[in-house]
């Protein structure tokens, strides 16, 4: 079982780094969505698999070393994958379906609800109304917008009516 295990992905192995985005010093981010699809044995979008690509906005720093790739949370909800240089980056990525969260449980908040979403970090939480753009259960995770013309972000249910966005 790979829970809680760090799982090298080397760049060589998965061919990921076209000429433009290695020439740009950038992460090919298409190849994190590749890592991710073989990490968890399922294509974007498919319960256990990531629930959407990693946003192509993201501007990371090539990793020299291989990606390291582990489940967060009892319920395989999110994956954390980090550049293991010194200083580098990491990111989330949700899983579709909540990982292994239990598929029949009831949505605590449902999609256009206005709920508090809360920042939380090591001694700190900042929190704001946002609107569910999705329907989840406790311990899903699930889209949240803040504004009109924000993007959304994913937050994971709490209760009722809060969703939590965690900080490293």
């Amino acid at each position: 079982m790979l829970a809680g295990m760090l799982v090298p992905i080397g760049l060589a192995a998965l061919s990921w780094a076209t000429p433009a985005v290695a020439a740009a010093g950038l992460q090919d981010i298409a190849g994190i969505d590749r890592a991710v699809a073989a990490f968890t044995g399922q294509s974007i979008g498919v319960p256990g698999g990531a629930a959407r690509p990693v946003d192509r906005r993201l501007r990371l720093a090539a990793c020299a070393a291989p990606l390291a790739l582990s489940w967060r949370g009892e319920f395989h909800a999110s994956i954390l994958v980090e550049c293991p240089d010194p200083g580098s980056w990491h990111i989330f990525v949700a899983t579709a379906g909540g990982g292994r969260a239990d598929p029949s449980a009831t949505p605590v908040i449902q999609r256009g609800q206005l709920v508090t979403v809360a920042v939380t970090g090591d001694g700190f939480a900042v929190s704001q109304s946002a609107e569910a753009m999705e329907a989840g259960a406790v311990g899903a995770w699930i889209r949240v917008r803040t504004g009109p013309k924000t993007d959304p972000v994913q937050a994971r249910v709490v209760r009722p009516g809060l969703v939590e966005v965690p900080v490293e």
